[in-house]
């Protein structure tokens, strides 16, 4: 069997040696009876009995099956028949050489023009001063290019035998930066990848090269170039829509072997959109909990705890916006509309020098541009939410924007709960989210983000809740040259609460808490040479946190108005990073990031007697700080280093250190995120938090990178990350240093992961063994917890089994089932009652020395296309689905109350029956 790569070389002689197809003679004759054979071996059957021979990428047709009876025919009607139900086409030529393509067909002759003497793309470093050539196309090519063309890039010769390439990537019918997408020289074996704006650097040898290019749900191509000196290239590739791959992340279908990067994973929205979900929509948070090394505590919440970590030691950005609650109506929605999302980020170790601040992850979240082409949109209508998101060119192919917006209408099921006072409750959210991109020119282009959500309810009671998220960012991109760019970018993020009761004049109230945060970053990327990337910047944050005030509510209230000082601090970070390929086997990258942190006033800071624990008794002394006076100063630096040692062109050994250090805390009264938590700056009295983690995995493909297999493994300290005594008051406290104390932890873990990228069953199964350990030992007795020994953490769940799997019947009807089981998580329990005089005492076990019950649930999706014409004014699509298919009553929270001098436990769930959903889905 011939690979397909050879395909072109073997056309060009068939050509040039005589006709296409042989019109005297039937041609071969076939004859057999093929059963659910692989295109493979149906190729290579009819190549036993005739003189045929087949040209095909075996990967593109794994999944095509054929059935076929046919006694004494010829090659070409048997060919015929099997092109009537699938998309293949077949070239035969008078050779008897059959080249199989999918889509279109192949012709067996040259363009007219193909050696007319200017048939190439002239594309200089600085088209604005090269020459005219008659019968050129621009430097920016729109539209489908062929693969053919020559490009000849650069004027004169390059010094040292050596030139830089660069320029986009960028969808054909949307100008959409194509992000991670690769291209690479077949005769130099050097390749790169575009980064977030579709931008790749590459330093070749000048001369001929064929540069191949993919990358996630394009169509693979080529580009042929003539590299004279330095110079640029826009690429504009097609979108694959191709019903033989489900799936379509073919485009880094070896990034898991080749790639530096380990414990990153990486989701596109296409990906992401057959995942079912409670209620019908995509959601980003739920999908990234399929993800090995990834839980939650419970049903319903959208904190991420990631190997080992709490929820809040990931850092979570919306185009470089930090976002404080990511979570909509109890947890049950993510924060984030799918319509304007284009790709999704988890960093869990090995984390770029460039990120900082939490100790655990990172999770980057990109938007779409938007149509730089036409005006377009999309809406979906479900049973709680629905959306609308509008795109398209503000200047035609230069300047685009994107706006997208969500709203909520849940209270219609809270009126059906049989509880009355359930039937007075409201809830409900909306969020808006907008980007505009404008190129000023090919070196300079802005981006601007801007987003707002808004949270209400109220439960079977008077107190009404109100949470609201604003963020808002602005870049700036340069490009210096081929091989330095540089991005300066603003954000502003803003997360703050109020908890309003006013049924009872006497005692109506509200409670509030603010936190702001702005950033400044300049952050850039030089490519001197093929063996070294560099990065390099400098980032600057500024706090403002308000902890929190209670206010009386009207005239007649008696609540006394309390109001806790405000918080500042400024944090800053130096960085540098490199990789470096020694040689094609092995690659390194280096990288140390600098921190400091100082805590600002104006405020009080409260002195305690050394030796004792810390509380209001223990108060040595109360000293003032003035406005932006220095009271408390941390720094220090953290680590970033990496390997990859290539086994073969299908296997690999990733190792990875990395040190992180985060000066923020969340105060937390519950195991999940809610939205009452308040975050806690560092200062004299709180230390930062510093964790390392130590990981190895090793990493094979099969079946043509189709199959993905990894293991990876991985240890992680902490150090003074904060917990909580028992009784701990958390809100409006002035003295919240006496009810935290800093803790020591561990978590350490192996996670196994298998994905299938293509074919009509594809998806991922994942089984993640991991522990998470606190220890509480210092030297007052008093604050000790579980007598100095480790215990598990709130989010120590050992064994967790996920599994994603999708299956398509044809191009419009496709069905995806979820699996996930884990560990129960860690309670504390009331172990027994007594009496001491005349007062009852209750005694509880050791801290989380018990679970609760094994959490399991599966779902069901349907997904049923419209058809498939492309000249449609709109496409639609319904998802039918079920989410919790057995029922299971997996277990919210486990509380106890008192009964008739009993002390008995609960149970609550929140999903404790199947929930069926439908929602239709329109593009336009």
């Amino acid at each position: 069997m011939i690979h397909f790569t050879r395909l072109w070389l073997l056309l060009v002689c068939v050509v040039l040696a005589g006709p296409a197809v042989a019109q005297q003679a039937p041609g071969p004759m076939v004859s057999g009876t093929f059963s659910a054979l692989s295109f493979e071996e149906f190729a290579r059957a009819v190549e036993a009995q005739t003189p045929a021979r087949f040209f095909f990428d075996p990967a593109a047709l794994d999944s095509v099956k054929i059935t076929l009876q046919v006694q004494n025919q010829p090659l070409k009607d048997v060919l015929a028949l099997v092109g009537q139900h699938t998309r293949l086409h077949f070239a035969l030529d008078s050779l008897n050489h059959v080249y199989v393509t999918v889509g279109a067909a192949l012709p067996l002759s040259l363009p007219d023009a193909f050696f007319e003497p200017r048939s190439f793309v002239l594309v200089t470093a600085a088209p604005t001063a090269a020459e005219s050539v008659p019968g050129a196309a621009p430097a920016k090519t729109r539209g489908s290019v062929s693969e053919l063309k020559v490009y000849e890039i650069g004027r004169g010769e390059a010094a040292g035998g050596k030139a830089t390439l660069a320029g986009h990537i960028r969808e054909l019918k949307s100008g959409e930066p194509v992000i991670g997408a690769t291209i690479y020289s077949e005769a130099s074996k050097i390749g790169t990848s575009t980064d977030q704006f579709g931008f790749f650097s590459l330093t070749l040898p000048t001369g001929r090269h064929e540069l191949r290019v993919r990358g996630i749900g394009i169509k693979n191509t080529r580009r042929q170039v003539q590299l004279r000196a330095n110079g640029s290239l826009e690429i504009e590739v097609e979108e694959d829509i191709t019903t033989l791959k489900e799936v379509v992340i073919e485009g880094e279908k070896d990034k898991n072997v080749s790639g530096m990067q380990m414990g990153l994973e990486k989701l596109d929205i296409r990906t992401m959109k057959q995942v079912p979900t409670a209620f019908g929509e995509t959601d980003i948070l739920r999908v990234v909990l399929t993800l090995p090394g990834v839980k939650s505590v419970g049903e319903g919440s959208t904190g991420l705890n990631v190997r080992g970590g709490s929820a809040d030691q990931n850092l979570i950005l919306f185009n470089n916006a930090t976002v404080y609650n990511p979570s909509h109506l109890f947890g049950f929605f993510s924060a984030f509309n799918p319509d304007i999302i284009k790709s999704v980020e988890l960093y869990k170790s090995a984390i770029p020098a460039k990120y900082g601040g939490r100790l655990s992850s990172v999770l980057d979240i990109t938007t779409r541009d938007g149509n730089k082409k036409k005006l377009s949109g999309s809406a979906g209508i479900g049973p709680l939410t629905s959306r609308l998101t509008l795109e398209g060119p503000i200047i035609k192919d230069k300047s685009s924007f994107i706006i997208s917006g969500r709203s909520s209408y849940s209270d219609w099921i809270l009126h059906l709960l049989p509880s009355e006072s359930f039937k007075q409750s409201s809830a409900g959210f909306y969020d808006v989210s907008a980007h505009i991109s404008h190129e000023i020119n090919e070196n300079n282009t802005i981006y601007a983000t801007g987003y707002l959500s808004n949270d209400r309810f109220q439960l079977a009671s008077d107190t009404a809740y109100r949470y609201v998220n604003r963020s808002g960012s602005l870049k700036w991109r340069h490009n210096f040259s081929n091989k330095l760019y540089g991005v300066l970018s603003g954000s502003y993020s803003h997360y703050g609460y109020d908890v309003t009761s006013e049924l009872n004049p006497s005692t109506a109230s509200q409670l509030r808490y603010r936190i702001n945060q702005g950033t400044a970053q300049a952050d850039f990327s030089f490519f001197p040479n093929t063996r070294h990337t560099i990065d390099f910047g400098a980032s600057t944050l500024l706090y403002n946190v308000a902890p929190g005030s209670l206010r009386p509510e009207g005239a007649e209230s008696l609540v006394v108005p309390k109001l806790l000082d405000d918080e500042r601090a400024l944090e800053s970070a130096l960085y540098v990073s490199d990789r470096i390929d020694l040689s094609s086997r092995l690659s390194v990258s280096v990288g140390l990031r600098y921190s400091f942190f100082n805590a600002l006033g104006p405020r009080q800071v409260y002195q305690y007697a050394p030796g004792l624990s810390k509380s209001e008794s223990t108060i040595r002394d109360t000293v003032t700080y003035a406005k932006n006076q220095v009271l408390a100063t941390y720094h220090g630096p953290e680590y970033r280093l990496s390997a990859r040692f290539a086994l073969s062109d299908n296997s690999s050994v990733k190792a990875s250190y990395n040190r992180t250090r985060q000066y923020i805390h969340m105060l937390s009264n519950t195991a999940s995120m809610s939205p009452t938590d308040i975050w806690k700056l560092s200062d004299s009295n709180i230390r930062p938090q510093v964790g390392d983690q130590y990981s190895i995995g090793f990493y094979r493909n099969f079946k043509s990178n189709t199959i993905e297999t990894s293991v990876e493994t991985y240890y992680k300290s902490m150090h003074d990350f904060v917990d909580y005594k028992s009784g701990a008051t958390l809100l409006l406290n002035r003295h919240i240093e006496t009810d935290i104390v800093n803790a020591e932890g561990k978590a350490y873990g192996v996670e196994v992961m298998v994905k299938k990228l293509t074919g009509k069953i594809n998806g991922w199964v994942s089984y993640t063994y991991s522990r998470s350990l606190v220890q509480v030992n210092i030297a007052t007795t008093s604050d000790m917890i579980n007598g100095g020994n480790f215990y598990p953490s709130n989010f120590d769940k050992p064994h967790d089994v996920t599994l994603i799997s999708n299956y398509r019947f044809s191009r419009r009807i496709s069905t995806s089932l979820n699996f996930t089981y884990s560990t129960g998580r860690p309670i504390t329990l009331p172990l027994v009652k007594y009496y001491i005089g005349t007062s009852t005492r209750v005694y509880y076990s050791e801290r989380n020395a018990y679970r609760v019950p094994d959490y399991y649930r599966a779902d069901l999706a349907m997904n049923l296309e419209g058809n498939h014409k492309v000249h449609k004014p709109f496409h639609s699509s319904w998802t039918v689905g079920v989410y919790n298919l057995t029922g299971r009553h997996n277990p919210y929270s486990i509380y106890f109350k008192s009964v008739n001098g009993q002390i008995k436990g609960y149970k609550l769930s929140i999903f404790a029956q199947p929930i069926p959903t439908v929602t239709y889905n329109i593009k336009f």
